[in-house]
């Protein structure tokens, strides 16, 4: 309601600029840099206030670089990778910054405990997100970069093909519907209805992601802030988001299973 619509104004004010979609990528992983330094060496109340404001702005940006690759018909499978390694390294030196401030309190035992949590972060962002997309190649025939080939070398392709890697291991029963939705794409009849069973079903799965996703990480970190402490997000994630991700695996697998089966119907 907030971030997709300002993500778009974003992107439609950038379109007559030489601003590229990695650029704006680039932006956003500094303002998460700067979020980090506010959070974790200024660490007064207007610095966490500012790097709260700034974290959430980032979400703005994150969305606007997609966004205008469209608009500017510049979308591609490489800028998709920019963005990603973009979102992680901002979010890395985040996390890096926040567990040396946590070893002033707690010790050594700061670090495992950092290094767990953006671990998790990793593995639930790669599930959560790869399933979202997934559903809108399959609902609304949205391509993503699973669709796209990773030929070649360097160290983009190896990542994009790490990040497949994982999410195909969390998401076995999900993979079959991608094999029935990419032979119906040469029968349009067959593939209209299999977008309509996706649609239906697939979409149940929608409110588990979201509480996987960026957005409520960003409300508590900052409300761990406020708190005086980074150790409450990192526990969060590494406990109560993990259990969501072990419900979101098991719900994907389960609706996978069941798309899979309405689909097999309709040929019978």
């Amino acid at each position: 309601m907030l971030y997709h619509p300002l993500a778009h104004r974003l992107a439609r004010a950038l379109v007559p600029t030489p601003v590229t979609p990695n650029m704006v990528s680039i932006a956003g992983a500094v303002m998460v840099m700067v979020t980090a330094v506010l959070y974790a060496w200024v660490a007064t109340p207007v610095a966490i206030a500012i790097g709260f404001a700034l974290h959430c702005g980032w979400h703005v940006v994150d969305g606007a670089d997609g966004a205008l690759a469209r608009m500017s018909g510049r979308a591609s499978p490489s800028g998709e990778i920019v963005d990603g390694l973009c979102d992680y390294a901002g979010h890395g030196v985040l996390y890096l910054l926040l567990a040396g401030a946590l070893d002033d309190s707690v010790g050594w035992i700061a670090w495992p405990i950092a290094i767990l949590a953006g671990l998790s972060r990793a593995v639930q962002s790669v599930f959560a997100e790869s399933q979202r997309r997934t559903y809108q190649w399959w609902a609304y025939n949205t391509p993503w970069l699973q669709n796209a080939k990773s030929d070649g070398r360097g160290i983009g392709v190896a990542l994009s093909n790490l990040y497949l890697s994982v999410w195909h291991a969390l998401s076995r029963p999900t993979q079959r519907v991608n094999a029935l939705v990419a032979s119906a794409e040469a029968d349009p009849p067959e593939r209209r209805r299999i977008a309509g069973i996706a649609l239906t079903v697939g979409s149940r799965a929608l409110p588990l992601l979201a509480a996987l996703g960026a957005n409520p990480r960003t409300i508590l970190l900052g409300l761990s802030m406020i708190a005086g402490k980074p150790l409450w997000f990192f526990l969060i994630e590494i406990v109560l988001l993990n259990i969501a991700l072990v419900l979101a695996i098991m719900q994907a697998a389960y609706l996978g299973r069941r798309i899979a089966a309405l689909i097999a119907d309709g040929h019978q």
